[in-house]
């Protein structure tokens, strides 16, 4: 008599890949979501969603509301950000991106490459009343943002970023979605050493970023400037990348730093 196979169990993998799936959907949304809501946008089952959310809540990842019963991100993200923020260096960085801000009158941010997006880390906004802020967390995809053209060109072989890349959104009418013109894109960002967004995920946004280079090779991040079309124009271009890429070079020993507290 043969004897069936026990029942394969879940991979730990598997479970940690869906609960990451959950954090993400509660990410990119601002408003607190249900269970079915959850179910809905990871396309797992009630019973499942519910599991996960559970479980994180428990964690401190989620919190929920014992009116609503609907979850967000929790407390203790706060906690595990702060930390990471410190050792890896980026706070480190702050007073330099300060720097940058003041001496452009424009909002400057820092991020680096999570899959297919920028996570902006830092953010330093511009004391203009007219200005483009995006805070510490915001995801872009990588596509349609100067620094995300800079972590794509600096990232290896270009055919191989490319790729990687799922389909490649509109934001905007000047958003680039055919990949010959996208790879073309990154070969001028390698060849002067900048990237330019040009109101391709914000109408009347433009933003001019450069990479932030490992010593030993690779773009550890970016650093952009960004803000209105009508104030970061052609002519200030070449004085801005020059500016940015002072700035890469003081930030670049920090981040490749031994992560330390």
């Amino acid at each position: 008599m043969t004897q069936a196979p026990a029942p394969q169990t879940r991979s730990g993998a598997q479970a940690v890949e869906r609960a990451v799936s959950v954090l993400r959907t509660l990410e990119a949304t601002e408003d607190p979501l249900g269970v079915t809501e959850i179910a809905q946008q990871t396309g797992f089952t009630i019973s499942t969603a519910h599991r996960l959310a559970r479980a994180l809540t428990d964690a401190g990842l989620l919190s929920q509301d014992d009116r609503t019963e609907r979850y967000q991100l929790g407390p203790a993200l706060i906690v595990l950000g702060a930390k990471a923020a410190n050792r890896l260096g980026y706070r480190r960085a702050l007073p330099t991106l300060r720097e940058l801000a003041t001496a452009t009158d424009e909002s400057v941010s820092l991020g680096i490459r999570t899959g297919n997006e920028v996570h902006v880390v830092l953010h330093v906004p511009s004391p203009q009343p007219l200005r483009f802020d995006q805070q510490p967390g915001t995801a872009v995809p990588l596509h349609v943002s100067a620094m995300g053209k800079c972590l794509l060109a600096g990232g290896g072989d270009i055919d191989t970023q490319l790729d990687s890349l799922g389909r490649l959104t509109r934001a905007t009418d000047r958003s680039i979605t055919n990949r010959k013109q996208l790879r073309a894109e990154l070969e001028l960002v390698r060849e002067r050493g900048w990237a330019l967004n040009d109101q391709e995920r914000n109408a009347g946004v433009r933003a001019i970023a450069v990479p932030v280079f490992h010593p030993d090779g690779g773009a550890l991040a970016a650093i952009a400037i960004q803000g209105p079309a009508v104030r970061i124009t052609d002519d200030r271009l070449p004085k801005l990348a020059t500016q940015l890429n002072k700035t890469a070079q003081t930030v670049a020993p920090i981040l490749a730093a031994s992560p330390r507290e």
